[in-house]
């Protein structure tokens, strides 16, 4: 089953991994810090490996792989990766339950901390946190535009290499639709870090933050996360770049096909667009009833900000949104699930599934209403194949199922049920902050149990890769063959 081509390909991107661990150095040697020598190291390290690998598995002529091959290569890069990016962690002399801890956080652009005291960190130590949610953010792109429709994981099989209004391929061979992509990311993190200096952010600062806004990731240089920049222009950048990050990137190659409508056109940027500006109107004016001396548009900002920030499972905070009382704990638990667009740096559930499980809510309904009527069911101007109304049930079941079992795992290790659930559910979905005093958005997950620390692990890279695309290589049929 570990055929050359999956080995080969690992290799290839651990090389490409150990490279990037390079520039933290680079950043570290001006600074005077000596930690440039163990980036380096494990830069060397990862390259020799990672490049052995490659040549030892390279063959003549065109690689294929079986869908089988594809499931367990997508598992095995994401895995292996993960576990290169944490030799940085491990040198500097964090453990190695935290070290890999934060190295999958920052991978599957998760945004969990275990550290304390990012305000003194060197930076090179923060350049890296940014650069893996970064890395990580274009990887799973590529991954659910590329590789899950074909799989036909919870769904995605709607999401060819097709535009969304019309049959045709976007762009003819897959290796253009990837430059496409990391062109138009690199154009998104240029621009945000850009928009960050001009609000008043330091140099540094800005290319942090804006690596790890585009990618939906949430890693801040702060404790205080963006509460620390105390600007309002500032988290209105912050508000429309997460925003971008969350909406897919077909729709972006497709203006750059000359289709400049193509944002509004997409159904699932509609939906979330629509869902964050009636939210956080709502939440906003209810804060400026609630906290006293609060104004309306400060308000309608702070709102906005978080809403924004859970729904495209970035994870950045200004404040501890826990204070405004129990409606508000309520409505960011159930903003925990909902997620960006499929085919962007977001995670959660998405806003397509729960699009199809309108339709077919709705189908239903109507069939009750009159029995011996055909409903056909269309997601904006297309059929919906046969095959996804199933696959989209299969994975919202397995989504809040795998939830469940997470959050009894963790209360095994003595967590309380409100840490325990939330914790599950932000690791799942790729959010970042939890609920409560611990893993809330005044916490972090430093003094959270070991244990409890390698099953969100788990979680974080079971809900990064869709759930199927790990779940199906316990299926004992999957090894037979």
């Amino acid at each position: 089953m570990f055929s050359l081509p999956i080995l080969h390909v690992t290799g290839l991107l651990t090389a490409i991994l150990g490279i990037a661990m390079l520039l933290p150095a680079v950043i570290d040697i001006p600074a005077a810090n000596p930690d440039w020598q163990i980036f380096a190291v494990t830069a060397l390290l990862t390259w020799t490996l990672g490049t052995l690998m490659a040549l030892a598995t390279r063959r003549p002529g065109a690689m294929r792989i079986s869908v089988r091959q594809a499931f367990l290569m997508t598992a095995t890069v994401w895995v292996v990766l993960s576990a290169f990016s944490a030799l940085p962690f491990l040198a500097l002399g964090i453990d190695f339950d935290d070290a890999l801890f934060e190295a999958v956080s920052g991978f599957t652009t998760t945004g969990a901390t275990v550290i304390v005291g990012l305000d003194q960190l060197p930076p090179g130590l923060l350049l890296w946190r940014a650069l893996l949610q970064w890395i990580g953010g274009v990887g799973i792109v590529v991954m659910a535009i590329i590789i899950l429709p074909f799989l036909r994981v919870g769904g995605m099989q709607l999401f060819h290499l097709e535009s969304s209004d019309r049959s045709e391929k976007i762009v003819p061979r897959p290796y253009e639709l990837v430059s496409y992509i990391v062109a138009v990311y690199l154009m998104l993190t240029v621009a945000c870090a850009a928009s960050y200096m001009v609000a008043g952010m330091r140099a540094f600062d800005a290319l942090c933050h804006a690596l790890t806004t585009v990618s939906t990731g949430g890693y801040a240089n702060y404790d205080a996360s963006f509460g620390y920049f105390h600007s309002a222009p500032i988290e209105w950048i912050a508000i429309i770049f997460m925003l971008a990050g969350a909406f897919p990137f077909v729709a972006y190659i497709t203006i750059l096909k000359r289709q400049p409508v193509a944002l509004w056109r997409d159904s699932q940027i509609r939906v979330l667009i629509t869902l964050v500006v009636l939210v956080s109107l709502a939440l906003g004016v209810w804060l400026s009833r609630t906290q006293e001396g609060l104004a309306v548009s400060d308000g309608i900002r702070l709102a906005a900000f978080h809403v924004v920030s859970i729904v495209t499972t970035t994870g950045y905070v200004t404040t501890d949104y826990l204070l405004w009382g129990p409606p508000g704990v309520a409505l960011f638990f159930l903003l925990t699930f909902a997620g960006g667009c499929t085919g962007s740096t977001a995670g959660g559930i998405k806003i397509y599934r729960f699009q199809v499980l309108w339709l077919l809510v709705r189908a239903h309904i109507q069939r009750l209403v009159r029995p011996s009527r055909v409903v056909t069911l269309r997601y904006g101007d297309r059929r919906l194949p046969e095959d996804v109304p199933s696959s989209v049930l299969a994975f919202l079941a397995i989504y809040i199922g795998t939830t469940g079992l997470f959050t009894l795992l963790l209360a095994m290790t003595e967590l309380d049920f409100v840490t325990a659930i939330s914790s599950a559910a932000t690791a799942i979905g790729n959010v970042g902050p939890g609920l409560g005093p611990i893993v809330g958005p005044a916490g972090n997950f430093s003094t959270i149990p070991d244990p409890a620390k390698w099953v969100l692990t788990a979680a974080m890279l079971l809900g990064r890769l869709e759930l199927f695309t790990l779940i199906v290589l316990l299926d004992p049929d999957f090894w037979r063959g």
